[in-house]
């Protein structure tokens, strides 16, 4: 038998879809970011190399390459080598974990805090873990929800049910459904990256106390980015001490590696005490810990690369408007450009990259639904007015060229689309 053929097949069908996706061979190079070196031919170094700007990079405030994280990523990885030496609990508990752990645990109120190889296994493993643990859990969980929180509903084994995005009126209902005696568990995002919009976790909270629902919520595209000290959307509503989990990343506003989830000290415990995905693999080596750690402390006291960012945000927008090309309008800092069609959508991300030397990925199904395909623009602090004047210039051009919608559908919203497995 030739089984070849069944997985050619099915790649086949992801480029009949123009769902193929194409990983950019890109070199970043810290002293010059968003810029970058791109190489054309995947492996080849041998001179067809060229200078690009990013401009889809989830390092949204270049922390990545900040003087007081590679400072201290560098001394660590120097005094205490390149890895953990193994899991958690055999000899991989290094002390700059620890210290990562506790700052991530006073950075949202906490009494502790967990710490992952990812934000998409802090998902999987507690949302895996806390459901499962509590008896006859009911999970309620927004549409729009990201796969790893999906994934990590699915290993729960726990029933499930799905209430329209945002919609607080069908979560009330599901809720009171539920009956007051049945443990529940409430599963939402504070900012959905796709279309940029916010939920309201602050009214989410009041439900659940009214009906005796847990909640947990996913920051991780808006830890380092909002709050006075970077603690997210929940800390900028003043809600954290209403919220029973709160999980984040490390590797988006924080610009390193990692997941975490911060807590009640007797939920973190049962996490780390029954999660297989934290319990069987190597912990985050010392040195990534102390880049975080370091991260993590610089944003609680600066503000400087979160108004500088918005600025840039804001700047963005406004010529995009002025340009008149079809922003998904939002009040985060995620910038989506409509486009529609999958194959256009790649079509225009390959033009940019190739005419213009800007790197914008394209964003289809999966991702989000089949007709709503898009590119996700997310300005940093590091890019300038030089930038964003080149990338209008460029999408306009492209979508000149391509004969491109220039208006968002009235079907097409923030609150309309999103994450299509999430239905699944």
């Amino acid at each position: 038998m030739d089984y070849r053929r069944f997985f050619g097949a099915a790649i086949g069908r992801l480029r009949d879809e123009a769902r193929y996706r194409v990983f950019a061979d890109l070199e970043r190079d810290a002293s010059r970011f968003p810029h970058a070196t791109w190489y054309p031919n995947v492996g080849d170094l041998s001179g067809t190399a060229r200078d690009i700007v990013i401009w889809c990079s989830n390092d949204y405030l270049g922390m990545g390459q900040h003087p007081v994280v590679v400072a201290a990523t560098t001394e660590a990885v120097l005094q205490h080598g390149a890895g953990a030496g193994g899991t958690r609990n055999i000899s991989g508990n290094n002390h700059p974990l620890v210290r990562l752990e506790a700052e991530l645990a006073g950075l949202h109120g906490k009494q502790a805090a967990l710490a992952f190889t990812s934000g998409w296994i802090s998902n999987l493993a507690a949302i895996g873990t806390i459901a499962p643990l509590l008896p006859n859990c009911l999970i309620i969980s927004d549409a729009l929800n990201h796969n790893s929180m999906i994934e990590g509903i699915k290993r729960s084994g726990c029933e499930k049910q799905i209430f329209r995005h945002n919609d607080l009126v069908h979560l009330e209902e599901l809720l009171d459904e539920a009956g007051p005696d049945r443990p529940k568990l409430i599963i939402f995002e504070s900012l959905y990256s796709m279309d940029g919009d916010i939920a309201p976790v602050g009214r989410i909270a009041e439900l659940a106390k009214k009906y005796g629902a847990m909640t947990y919520v996913d920051e991780v595209h808006a830890v380092g980015m909002y709050g006075d000290h970077g603690g997210g959307i929940c800390e900028r509503e003043g809600v954290m001490n209403q919220i029973d989990v709160i999980e984040g990343t490390l590797a988006k506003g924080f610009g390193t590696l990692g997941g975490y989830i911060a807590s009640d000290s007797i939920i973190i415990d049962a996490v780390r005490s029954y999660a297989p995905s934290f319990i069987f693999t190597t912990a985050l080596p010392p040195a990534v810990a102390a880049g975080a750690h370091a991260a993590v402390r610089h944003l609680k006291t600066s503000s400087d690369e979160r108004h500088r960012q918005q600025r840039q945000v804001g700047l963005t927008k406004a010529a995009l408007r002025a340009a008149n090309l079809p922003l998904m309008e939002n009040t985060s800092h995620i910038v989506p450009l409509f486009v529609g069609d999958a194959e256009l959508c790649k079509t225009a991300s390959d033009m940019l990259l190739e005419r213009h030397n800007i790197y914008i990925q394209p964003i289809n199904y999966p991702t989000v639904a089949r007709g709503t395909e898009r590119l996700r623009i997310t300005p940093t602090p590091l890019h300038t007015e030089a930038h964003v004047e080149h990338l209008v210039e460029a999408l306009r051009d492209v979508w000149q060229r391509l004969g491109l919608p220039r208006k968002v559908p009235h079907n097409v919203s923030a609150t309309g689309f999103g994450n299509v497995v999430a239905a699944e």
